[in-house]
């Protein structure tokens, strides 16, 4: 399938294209979820957002970024990741902050995001996040037709569902983008 400028491939067919947690959960998936998760190589320079979209041909508004925060109350912490469209900003300390029902929220540091996933910082996708973790979904995203969204590695991208993401293991789909203007 090609989307922008890129051909995508079924990612269960191209493993080395993906995190090992990633292709672990994309093999774990049922057939039609798993058929539906496609993979472009891309240039790893232009994993970022923003780069990737312009050099693709690919609208912000078709890509989703998974965003790491680190939440906190009393002496617990823990981590969720969060998935807004690519012009959305996170509503960390409104909606996020209040569902998590954390004291103190932040985005959590790079080297701990890329430590607690096992994928590298760029390419962090919500598909082989540690079971344990809550998946926030934007509404937005759970809706659109399909997204890119990171692979685990900054090497390529995943084409996936909007509905699949909203599917995934504690997953969860409410409002908690800002969206700009």
């Amino acid at each position: 399938m090609r989307f922008g400028t890129l051909d995508f491939t079924p990612a269960a067919a191209s493993p080395a294209l993906l995190a090992a947690s990633t292709a672990a959960a994309v093999g774990a998936m049922p057939a039609a979820d798993a058929s539906a998760v496609l993979v472009s190589a891309i240039d790893p320079g232009l994993a970022d957002t923003a780069a990737f979209c312009e050099h693709y041909e690919i609208s912000m508004g078709d890509g989703a970024n998974c965003v790491i925060v680190q939440a906190r109350r009393g002496e617990r912490t823990w981590h969720a990741a969060c998935l807004v469209r690519g012009g959305d900003r996170l509503d960390v300390n409104g909606a996020v902050r209040r569902h998590l029902d954390a004291r103190k929220l932040s985005f959590a540091p790079m080297d701990a995001a890329v430590e607690l996933t096992a994928m590298e910082y760029g390419g962090i996708t919500p598909i082989g996040l540690p079971a344990d973790w809550q998946i926030l979904v934007d509404q937005s995203v759970a809706e659109h037709e399909r997204l890119i969204v990171g692979s685990g590695i900054r090497a390529s991208k995943l084409l996936v569902p909007g509905a699949l993401l909203a599917r995934l293991p504690n997953a969860e789909v409410l409002p908690i983008a800002q969206r700009p203007g």
